[in-house]
């Protein structure tokens, strides 16, 4: 017994060891790694420094220092994440605006109008000073104070309209419904977009709430509309985050308080250093826990939103529908002073939900029932932006000079005459645009010809031109009437009752949206897909 005692201890012995020598060696690899890490580190830094020095003293033209260090910094960036950034001195404002969702001006939306190559009102925002003053969709833009504004670019009238909040200047315009030239005196204010850009009640006891970012105190708007809507009877919840970009990760923890029970995990941080991970849980008990709840995303809906739908889907505590989100599963440290007052935004760590699962980056969140997004008919697009007549925008500008009042947001619908008289002033402005049609067809003649198709189907290919090549414009305004219309009252409606009615009126060819009241309304069907295994997101 004594010996094999006497060898077990030998044996035991030579073990820990072993595991000592082991952990020896692994702390030594360590050291050494961080040596040679250190190493590297110094190395290149003095390689950088020689090579700028030589630049500068050698180099054939005079360097400009911030710039050509400013790309090397973007550069080295750009290879990490889209998201670490550096912000010097010069671009301080730009920070902060980033950060608060806040910047002074008045408040509204300007565009450069091709026809008129002028710069203009594009829409002021409700209880901004732009709209307080009786500034008009397609109003001119012609002088900020001193400096004349009919040669500048968008950029630059944005610019000079933009300032310190409390400083007064004046602006003068053309009114085109009119041509009088009008001058405005205007103060400039901090301007933030609203948190909620709509909430209302639909059919069928369902709720509707589109929230437009998780910056600022969104979770108290949330409360008040949520509670608002289940007074007026909703007893089903849409939640859109369609183009919501994302914000406070606390403010998306007390949004998901509403519906999720005190103390429950939503989401974790885990980096490098033991400071950047954290657990955020609920704080308060909450105010419905039962309420069927659908979430509308798209490629758009990013960073806490993306929290917001996944940590719902993992509770089973909502549906989501749509298309995969953006895939930003990546934390920022957004204010990392450097010297001469310059910052860094930092990326530190990463999400996980409550599952355990990252958001996968250009991937996102896989929605439940995957829906694609609408996509616009080409001369809709042309109609909209790209058009060089502007008949479009003019049409509408022309039609809110001549009603002073509109019926409410939601009941707004242009007449058969109205949308004809459109029609014959787009055929008289001489409109055009390119058919990705005809795009396809001349790639198609290429490539006949290249592999020698073509000389045994010209008659063919010949007559297909011709058809192309006079396409009728009437004909595809009445092909595509309903999307045209649509945007036309959109854009006529958010002149009288801005963002929320312009949503409102969008509503109402929302396919995602009949989904989401297809499966809140069908017996069974969202608890089938609340039950449903999800298949996981692994971080990347």
């Amino acid at each position: 017994m004594k010996r094999i005692f006497l060898y077990m201890t030998v044996l035991l012995a030579v073990s820990v060891s072993g595991q000592a020598q082991d952990g020896n060696d692994v702390t030594q690899q360590n050291d050494q790694s961080g040596k040679n890490h250190n190493l590297e580190v110094a190395k290149n830094l003095e390689i950088f420094n020689s090579l700028y020095k030589h630049l500068d003293i050698m180099y054939v033209d005079t360097l400009d220092a911030n710039k050509v260090v400013g790309v090397g910094i973007d550069a080295m960036l750009r290879s990490l994440d889209p998201y670490t950034e550096y912000y010097p001195e010069s671009r301080q404002k730009e920070l902060k605006t980033m950060l608060t969702g806040k910047y002074a001006g008045i408040g509204a939306l300007v565009r450069y109008h091709q026809k008129l190559k002028r710069v203009v009102i594009e829409e002021p925002y409700e209880g901004m000073p732009a709209q307080e003053v009786g500034l008009k969709k397609g109003d001119i833009i012609l002088q900020i104070d001193d400096t004349v504004m009919t040669d500048k670019t968008v950029s630059f009238v944005s610019s000079h309209l933009r300032g310190e909040p409390g400083t007064t200047f004046v602006l003068k315009i053309q009114r085109p419904s009119t041509g009088k030239k009008m001058n405005f005196k205007i103060t400039r204010r901090s301007i933030k977009m609203p948190e909620i850009t709509y909430y209302g009640m639909l059919r069928n006891g369902l709720g509707y709430i589109n929230l437009n970012t998780f910056t600022g105190e969104p979770a108290k708007a949330m409360r008040r509309a949520f509670l608002d809507l289940k007074q007026q009877g909703a007893n089903k919840l849409v939640l859109d985050l369609r183009g919501n970009g994302g914000g406070s990760l606390s403010e998306c923890v007390d949004i998901l308080n509403l519906w999720i029970p005190k103390g429950q995990k939503i989401v974790e941080t885990r980096g490098k250093l033991k400071r950047a991970g954290s657990e955020y849980t609920t704080r308060l008990e909450p105010v419905d826990t039962i309420m069927p709840l659908v979430v509308l995303v798209n490629g758009e809906t990013a960073s806490a939103s993306e929290i917001t739908c996944g940590a719902l889907q993992d509770l089973k505590r909502g549906i989501i529908i749509g298309s995969h989100t953006y895939g930003k599963g990546l934390v920022q440290i957004p204010n990392v002073e450097l010297p001469f007052n310059a910052n860094l935004k930092l990326t530190t760590s990463r999400y996980y939900l409550p599952s355990g699962r990252g958001i996968k980056m250009k991937e996102g969140i896989t929605p439940d029932v995957e829906i694609k997004p609408d996509t616009m008919a080409n001369v809709t697009v042309y109609l909209d932006r790209l058009d060089s007549t502007e008949v479009m925008f003019d049409y509408v500008v022309d039609y809110i000079a001549k009603h002073p009042t509109l019926p409410a947001a939601a009941d707004f619908h242009l007449s058969d005459a109205d949308y004809e008289a459109f029609k014959q002033r787009v055929i008289s402005a001489g409109f055009t645009y390119d058919q990705v049609s005809k795009k396809q067809f001349e790639e198609l003649v290429r490539t006949a010809k290249f592999e020698g198709y073509y000389d045994d189907a010209t008659a063919e290919f010949e007559a297909l031109r011709q058809k192309l090549d006079h396409h009728d414009i009437a004909k595809d305004l009445d092909r595509h009437r309903d999307e045209i219309q649509q945007l036309m009252e959109q854009d006529i409606v958010s002149a009288y009752y801005y963002q929320g009615g312009q949503i409102q009126v969008g509503l109402r060819r929302d396919k995602m949206l009949r989904e989401a009241e297809r499966i809140l309304t069908t017996e069974g069907e969202y608890e089938r897909l609340l039950n449903r295994e999800q298949t996981a997101n692994v971080g990347k």
